[in-house]
This record gives structure tokens, sequence and C-alpha cells, in this order.
């Protein structure tokens, strides 16, 4: 039995014994997964959904389950990133000025553009716990935090509820979709990555300009 498929057992079993607490487990699940990234809690969306068809669990209890986790996740997240920022920025003051300047600039652009990195974070996997710690460490308002990451978990669980509930004729073929889309975030993710870094590396090693001294 493959990974995907202990967890569905799993839940399957978490849900025939916990009935109407069932919702519970999916809070949990997504929280767990802001926290700890390697956590499959999409894969426990999709399942929640397919159990949600099935007469199993309510449909607005399981969207209002995974979206709370969502949020209470994306504060945890946001506190340690505040924490550990007012950590580094202090040590850095006293021991490096340099790289110091260089984190103040990635906080200054990150604050400029992480909106739009929070507003889309639902559809990073694996990446989504740092988006929100980084936008701690760079001092981004926690109600702003929220709200953005609130609406992306909604936008995005309503997708996945849907997916687990439409698209998927059995379990199997669910699983099977979850795992497509996971291989296919994380192709995009990987491409993007690497053209930021040969954007960077371009950047490097391009000459400076040169400023003609008139004869």
């Amino acid at each position: 039995m493959t990974s995907p498929e202990r967890i569905a057992s799993a839940f399957a079993e978490v849900v025939q014994s916990t009935g109407p607490a069932a919702p519970a487990v999916l809070f949990a699940a997504t929280f767990v997964e802001h926290v700890f990234p390697p956590f499959p809690g999409d894969l426990l969306v999709v399942l929640g959904a397919w159990y949600a068809v099935q007469g199993a669990l309510s449909w607005p209890a399981a969207f209002l389950a995974v979206t709370a986790g969502a949020v209470c996740g994306a504060y945890v997240d946001h506190r340690i990133g505040a924490a550990l920022g007012r950590r580094v920025d202090a040590r850095l003051a006293r021991r490096n000025p340099a790289l110091e300047e260089k984190v103040a600039r990635f906080e200054a652009s990150y604050r400029r553009w992480g909106s739009w990195l929070l507003l889309l974070n639902r559809f990073f996997p694996g990446v989504r716990a740092f988006l929100f710690v980084a936008a701690g460490a760079a001092g981004i308002p926690l109600r702003r935090v929220l709200l953005l990451g609130g609406l992306s978990a909604a936008i995005w669980n309503a997708l996945l509820l849907a997916l687990g509930g439409l698209a998927a004729r059995n379990l199997d073929e669910l699983l099977e979709l979850a795992r497509r889309y996971t291989v296919l975030a994380w192709s995009v993710l990987g491409a993007a990555l690497l053209v930021a870094l040969a954007a960077w590396l371009w950047r490097r090693r391009r000459p400076a300009g040169r400023t003609d001294v008139p004869r």
C-alpha cells in the first residue's frame, strides 16, 4: 500500500470513528501543514471532500475547518517570523553591518511584493509556511497577512473541495489527481526558481557599465 493510500485508509477510519468531530481532524491537518510543511494537508482536504460527497462529512463544516486551520497556521508562522526577525536584526547590527544592509533590502523588497506571494501562497506546495515566516520577519502587518492568507486559503480550499467532490469518480482516481497536481506544482515552482537563479547569475556576471572619459 502506497503512502497516499495509507493516509486515505487512516483518514477513513478517523471519519468513521469520530463522526461529527471529523472536521476537527481537517482543521488540525491544515494547521500542522503550515507549521510543519512536509505534512500532506492538501491530501486530507480532498479526502474530506470525498467523504462529504458520501454524506460522512458536512461540506460547510469541512470548508470552515480547513480555512480556519490555514489562518491559525499563518498566525503562528507570522509570530515565529517576527520573533526571529528581531533577533536576527539585533545580532547583525552588532556583528555584520554589511549583511545587515542586505537583509534590510530583502525585507523592504518583501514588504513591497510579499502581498502577492501571500495571496498566492496556497498554490505553492511545500513553501507556504516560509512565506508567512518571511512576512513576519519583514514586518508585514499581521492583519494584512491574515486577510491575504485567509482569502488564498478560501479560494484554494473551495477548489480542492470541488476537485474531491466533483472531479473524481472514485477514491483511487482522487488520489491520482492529487498526486499529479503535486508533481505539476513542484515542476512549475522548480522552473520558476531556476529562471530566477539564472537571472540573478546573469546580473552578477554582466560587466558594470563603463563611463567614457571625453578626450
